[in-house]
Order: structure tokens, then C-alpha cells, then sequence
């Protein structure tokens, strides 16, 4: 590809940059989940995707590539961030994150089969350029995605063909407890989203999901270059790339079903971003290769689910449907800034050990710790005001009984979740 499209200095940087150009300028896109039904802009989002990334095949030059990539990160901008969003439309805080953690998983899991598809695919000497074979077959199926996502994906769960009619009532039931609505899909309540705009917790967890894309952005694209310059072939580099992949795909759905049980984001968004600060504090001070590549494992299984963990977060902790849709727009409007900086940091100069980007990498992870610690004091000083005001849950829960609606919206029974 390099020699195809005229890809040399700091070109490849720029292919890579400009997605996230894109990504953060449309992330306002993200809203139009709340406007239109979500089974139709689903379709429409990953039939423009699959267009796009299909094109690709066809580009003769850098600019050609570079106008695509502007195009795929407005695409993804207009789809990714709104699936935790519809997400939080059947789900209970207490079964969010999984959900989340589980959409979030896919990215993990294809980078450990990425290595071997992409050399199966390429091995067959096809008359057609391996880079764009690679594209095809990775747009193709998403245009066909988009058809399934029209026909098949509810909007909510009275739209569900997969649920019974019990089951539907049961749905409609858990959704009035929670919004006060048995239906979620409406209007933008403009107020709502200049709140969310001067709410400091939503900037805190913009920030820290800021700091975690340092590092989630650049481990997939770099990870194959560090270990092929600790003296792995390039094969051998893509391979050992899949048991660390591998471990973050188990530990995203592991730590968000238990952040799940115990209502415990922050704790769990601290302890794995330390995980991941130590690995990459491995990469950069060890020269030991078994040390290494410890340190990826490490790196891997810490910043995916921090990622995991931050996406149902802000939406635990915002107390209407537009201020969880505004909150996961400034999420990525600011988060995605982070690319920007992670995609820039592993220089071929600085090769073998990339000493200052792994140094970048283990700096912001532990910034996410202190980030995280610092939300979840914040939130317990609400908790104990909204006690105050509104009496304990237990207090609640005896004048009250069992039957209070819209928990989740802002009133006397919402608490937000540590």
C-alpha cells in the first residue's frame, strides 16, 4: 500500500490522524439516535460505513485515501458512540455494563483473529493488491449488516419480535420503573443538553476516557511494530499479537459483569487502569523480551476495560435520556482527542523500545486512576446530599415501598452510581 498510494514520512500518521479529525468533529451525530428510529439510522450509519471502507479498495493516491478516511471516521462518528446510548433504552443500570462491555469486546476479540484472517485472505495470490482485497471483504459485509440492522434491530423492546407478549409487558413495566416511559425513542430536550454541558462529572469522565484513547488508539495500530522490534518475524510478531487481545476480550466482559454486580465503576476503572500503567512501565524500562511482552499482556488486559467501564458510566450518572446521549457526545468529543496524540507517539526512530511512547502510554493510565478516584469521591458527596434531601434508600424504600418510577431520571431515588 505504501508503494501504491505514495505513503512516506509522516503520511501513514496522517491516514490515521484524520479518521479521528473526523470522528471527533461529527460525534454531534451521535444525538440522531434519539431523534430518528434507531433501526433506520442503524442501517443507514453502517450502510454509509460499509460504502466508504468498500472504496478504499479503490484508491490511487494518498488524497484519495485521505478524503476516505475523513468520510469512514464521520461514518463511525454517526454510529459507534450511539449503540451503549440505544443500549441504555433496555437495560438496567445493573445489567448496562456488561451490555456495553460486551459491544466493546468485539474490538479485542477481531484484533486476535485479525492477524491470521488477514494473512489467509492475502495467501491466495490474488491478481487484486492484498491492502485492497483487505478492504473489500472488510466493507462488503457491513453494507449487508446494514440490511439486517433495518429488518431485524428494535427500536425498543415493544418492537422486539423476539420477545413473547409477557415478555414485551414485562419490558414496557422495567422501563416506566426506570425513565418514567414505557418508550424511550423521542425529541431533544434542549435544556437538559446545556445542563449536561456544565455538569463538571461529565467533563471528568470526558477526561478520563480522553487519557484511556492515548493508549487504546495506538496498542493495535503499534503493537505489531514493538513486537516485531523485540527480534519477532513479522508473522510471528502478528501471531503472538492474539493471547494478549485475547485476555483483554475475557477481562472487558469479566470486570464490567462484576462492576455490574457490585455497582462499583470507579474501583474497577482503577484497579484495571493500574494494571495497564504497569505494562506499559514494563515496556519501558525492561530489555528482557519474556518481561516485554508480560507488559503487553498487561497493557492489553488494563485499557480495554477501562474503556469498557467508562462507556456505562456516564450513562449511569446522567439523570435523562438527552443528558445520557449529550454525555456520551462529550464523552467522545473530548476522549477522541485522545487518538490524536496516541497515534503520533511511536515514531520509527524511537524504535526498539519506543521508551517515550510507552512513557506517554503508562502516564495517562495512571492519570485515569487518579481521574477515577477523584469522579467516585465526587459522586459519594452527591450521594450523601441527595440523603439529605430526599432520605436514604432504606427511608425511601419504607414510605414509599417498592413501586417508585423513573429511578433513573433525576428525583428523589436516583443516586448516581460509584
Amino acid at each position: 500500500m505504501e508503494e501504491d498510494l505514495q505513503i512516506r514520512g509522516n503520511r501513514y500518521s496522517w491516514l490515521l490522524t484524520i479518521f479521528y479529525i473526523s470522528y471527533t468533529l461529527f460525534e454531534f451525530l451521535a444525538l440522531m439516535w434519539q431523534v430518528m428510529p434507531p433501526h433506520r439510522w442503524a442501517a443507514i450509519t453502517v450502510m454509509s460505513w460499509g460504502i466508504v471502507a468498500t472504496c478504499q479498495a479503490a484508491a490511487q493516491n494518498w488524497q484519495g485515501m485521505m478524503a476516505l478516511r475523513f468520510f469512514l471516521g464521520m461514518t463511525e462518528a454517526a454510529f459507534g458512540p450511539g449503540v451503549p446510548y440505544l443500549l441504555s433504552f433496555f437495560y438496567r443500570r445493573q445489567e448496562l455494563g456488561l451490555r456495553c462491555g460486551m459491544f466493546l469486546s468485539a474490538a479485542p476479540l477481531a484484533n486476535t483473529f485479525a492477524g491470521a484472517l488477514a494473512y489467509g485472505i492475502t495467501s491466495g495470490h490474488s491478481k487484486l493488491a492484498n491492502w485492497r482485497l483487505l478492504f473489500l471483504v472488510e466493507g462488503v459485509p457491513s453494507c449487508l449488516a446494514a440490511f439486517l440492522a433495518w429488518f431485524f434491530l428494535p427500536d425498543h423492546p415493544s418492537s422486539a419480535r423476539f420477545l413473547t407478549e409477557e415478555e414485551k409487558d414485562v419490558a414496557r413495566a422495567r422501563s416506566i420503573q426506570r425513565s418514567g416511559k414505557s418508550e424511550r425513542v423521542a425529541g431533544i430536550d434542549w435544556k437538559d443538553l446545556g445542563r449536561t454541558l456544565l455538569d463538571l462529572k461529565a467533563w471528568i469522565t470526558a477526561l478520563m476516557y480522553f487519557s484511556c484513547n492515548v493508549s487504546f488508539s495506538s496498542l493495535p495500530v503499534f503493537l505489531p511494530t514493538i513486537l516485531k522490534d523485540m527480534g519477532f518475524t513479522s508473522i510471528n510478531a502478528q501471531g503472538l499479537t492474539a493471547p494478549p487481545y485475547f485476555v483483554s476480550f475475557l477481562f472487558t466482559i469479566a470486570t464490567t459483569w462484576l462492576a455490574d454486580r457490585l455497582q462499583q465503576r470507579g474501583l474497577t476503572i482503577t484497579v484495571m487502569s493500574v494494571v495497564g500503567a504497569v505494562g506499559y512501565v514494563l515496556l519501558a524500562t525492561c530489555t528482557s523480551v519474556g518481561v516485554r511482552y508480560l507488559g503487553v499482556f498487561l497493557a492489553a488486559a488494563g485499557v480495554f476495560p477501562c474503556i469498557g467501564n467508562i462507556l456505562p458510566w456516564v450513562l449511569n450518572n446522567q439523570g435523562s435520556d438527552t443528558r445520557r446521549g449529550m454525555g456520551i457526545v462529550l464523552l467522545n468529543l473530548i476522549g477522541q482527542c485522545g487518538p490524536f496524540l496516541g497515534t503520533n507517539i511511536y515514531p520509527e526512530r524511537d524504535g526498539p523500545r519506543y521508551v517515550r511512547g510507552q512513557s506517554i502510554c503508562a502516564a495517562f493510565m495512571f492519570l485515569t486512576t487518579i481521574l477515577a478516584l477523584s469522579l467516585r469521591a465526587l459522586l459519594m458527596w452527591e450521594n450523601r446530599q441527595l440523603d439529605k434531601k430526599h432520605g436514604t434508600k432504606a427511608q425511601r424504600e419504607a414510605k414509599l415501598g417498592w413501586n417508585e418510577v423513573a429511578t433513573e431520571n433525576y428525583g428523589g431515588g436516583f443516586r448516581y452510581v460509584l
